[in-house]
């Protein structure tokens, strides 16, 4: 059974979902279309670029032209939410990447989160439920209803989402040289 919010991604829709971080507002990370409505919803600007949440490994490695060995490493070791900043991202259309073609990416610890990206077998655009600038919601009761009223779907309020903090984030590059972004 395909859940509905799969086949409002897959139709370029956005939605409002608990993560294992915050509250995000999302889509499919393929769908050009779909990435400019959350741009629009959010009122962002062009400097700032989306966090792409993927089931595991593999799909990561059908987004970046190779995994650094640091990456894989981190990823293993990691016990709290991080999103890594891999370099040269590919398949993925251009307002999904930073101008140096990097592109921030994180396997989601949370069931929901994962159900949905196993079901949709593409990644999802990853942004905090908020307008551009506002405090991030840390819980669904302080999301906007703005935001709310432009989704196309809102999960179900008893898939909370795991932290009220966004995640650690931490530039690797090829060479396995790490930055801490946050």
């Amino acid at each position: 059974m395909t859940r509905k919010e799969v086949e409002i991604l897959k139709n370029g829709g956005v939605i409002l979902y608990p993560t294992d971080t915050i509250w995000g507002i999302g889509c499919d990370a393929t769908q050009k279309q779909a990435i400019q409505k959350v741009i629009d919803i959010k009122g962002r600007t062009g400097e700032k670029h989306f966090i792409l949440l993927c089931k595991d490994v593999e799909m990561i490695s059908q987004y970046v032209e190779t995994i650094p060995q640091k990456a894989l490493d981190l990823i293993k070791e990691s016990t709290s939410p991080l999103t890594i900043i891999y370099p040269k991202a590919k398949n993925l259309p251009i307002e999904m990447l930073s101008n140096d073609g990097t592109i921030g990416i994180r396997i989601p610890n949370h069931h929901y989160c994962q159900e949905i990206l196993k079901e949709l077998n593409r990644p999802l655009v990853s942004s905090s439920a908020n307008i551009s600038g506002e405090k991030s919601p840390t819980c669904f009761e302080d999301i906007s209803t703005l935001i709310k009223e432009k989704a196309d779907f809102i999960s179900p309020k008893q898939f909370q989402a795991n932290n009220t903090q966004p995640s650690s984030i931490i530039k690797v590059f090829e060479n396995g040289e790490v930055l801490k972004i946050r």
